[in-house]
């Protein structure tokens, strides 16, 4: 378990102060939703957890076999609903994969890519397409 405390600053503000480290982050409401876009907001934290855990992940399986995924680099567009509830309707991914790794490791990698925690916690009607780079 890990224990994250929010604290409602006001004005569509939030401070998040993860337990185990204390560090902190803020979110902001989007510009679209009243909010001053400032800051992530939570739908943006997502997006940004779905990717940096496809990195993670790689990243695991990489230092599991002396692979080097220095430079790697995801970007992840969020794409909100047009109609009500307002909601999270596609991430689509692109990720540039570093030269100089071989075949057998890069469908691997792929593999793992789509596997991560937060992949799975994603409601399967949100659609998650994933373009890699090589």
């Amino acid at each position: 378990m890990v224990n994250i405390q929010i604290n409602y600053q006001g004005q569509l503000r939030c401070s998040a102060t993860h337990g185990p480290s204390g560090c902190e982050i803020a979110t902001d409401a989007p510009v679209d939703n009243h909010g001053r876009g400032e800051s992530f907001s939570p739908t943006d934290l997502v997006a940004t957890a779905l990717s940096s855990c496809i990195a993670t992940i790689m990243g695991i399986y990489a230092n599991k076999h002396d692979i080097d995924l220095t430079g790697l680099n995801i970007e992840v567009e969020k794409h909100m609903s047009a109609d009500q509830p307002r909601r999270i309707v596609k991430l689509p991914l692109t990720i540039q994969m570093p030269a100089g790794i071989d075949e057998q490791h890069r469908a691997a990698l792929e593999k793992v890519a789509t596997h991560c925690p937060v992949h799975h916690s994603i409601h399967p009607d949100i659609e998650v397409p994933v373009e890699f780079r090589w």
